[in-house]
């Protein structure tokens, strides 16, 4: 069987897991659950690359110039596809067609995965930067503007690599979780699914929470010089400033 290799790709605090469990509730679709391993994230499921860990994990990883990998890389080859199907071929249901990944340094490592994996499918899901700087600092502890710059950065560089890729969609956190079956339908059509029936509960509005948590924080950030990288990315960032 020749399976299609779904890579959801986005920053940690994205929606990456949401997504990746309404895309498990397909029956042509196999992803990773019950593994042990935070979030069920294949960067932690195997030993061909280095996670984001190691290199500052999350709100950091897109600073390290190592952490951004495409097809020239070393490890782009034959071997690395074997030893990911080796250890990752234990979670999966190798009888589904459609076989998904998620993890957050996929958004800068796309290019990397194609090269192993020539018939892959991306899937970048962004959200809101304050959204995402905000609910970040459950693990990093860096100051706001800093988590912001990193939301930016990784973006940039999604955004460069993109052009490279042959099977590839945008989506937000926002779309997602405001009209799920609008959103999964593009999905669908990408990857030829049928219609979205899941029942995965969705919060609506949550963004709402950490904006409020950002207008205490926002005198001691300076966003004004990402305005206009935002607006590239659907995000008016004016009325935070």
């Amino acid at each position: 069987m020749e399976h299609k290799f779904v890579f959801i790709a986005g920053l940690h605090r994205s929606g990456t897991s949401l997504l990746h469990r309404m895309l498990c509730e397909y029956k042509d679709v196999s992803g990773f659950k019950n593994t042990g391993a935070p979030e069920d994230e294949g960067q932690h499921l195997q030993t061909v690359y280095k996670p984001a860990n190691e290199y500052g994990g999350p709100g950091e990883f897109a600073f390290d110039h190592e952490a951004h990998m495409d097809e020239t890389h070393p490890l782009a080859n034959t071997q690395s596809y074997h030893k990911l199907m080796q250890e990752w071929g234990k979670y999966w249901d190798l009888d589904c067609p459609i076989l998904t990944e998620k993890s957050p340094p996929n958004i800068i490592r796309s290019r990397f995965l194609q090269a192993i994996f020539p018939n892959s499918y991306f899937i970048f899901i962004r959200r809101h930067p304050i959204a995402v700087t905000m609910a970040t600092r459950k693990w990093n502890h860096e100051s706001a503007q800093n988590l912001f710059r990193h939301w930016v950065r990784a973006h940039q560089l999604m955004q460069t690599d993109i052009p490279h890729l042959r099977n590839t969609i945008q989506i937000s956190y926002e779309e997602l979780t405001e009209d799920p079956k609008d959103t999964m339908g593009k999905i669908e059509r990408l990857l030829s699914l049928p219609k979205y029936h899941g029942d995965q509960e969705i919060k609506r509005g949550v963004n709402e929470h950490y904006f409020q948590a950002w207008k205490i924080e926002k005198k001691n950030a300076d966003i004004v010089q990402f305005v206009q990288e935002c607006d590239r990315l659907g995000y008016n960032i004016r009325d935070f400033i």
